[in-house]
């Protein structure tokens, strides 16, 4: 099963200010990560 590309959109991480891109288009009321913060912010998993 293949799903194509995804459309990227680029964004500033709220939480380290660094450029990154999402795979949605960010609608500015809600923060978002990059991959690295998110990753931090994220509850881990057993």
């Amino acid at each position: 099963m293949s799903f194509g590309e995804r459309e990227m959109h680029k964004a500033t991480c709220a939480e380290c200010g660094k450029e990154c891109e999402v795979p949605f288009k960010p609608s500015g009321d809600r923060p978002v990560y990059c991959r690295e913060c998110y990753a931090k912010k994220r509850p881990k998993r057993f």
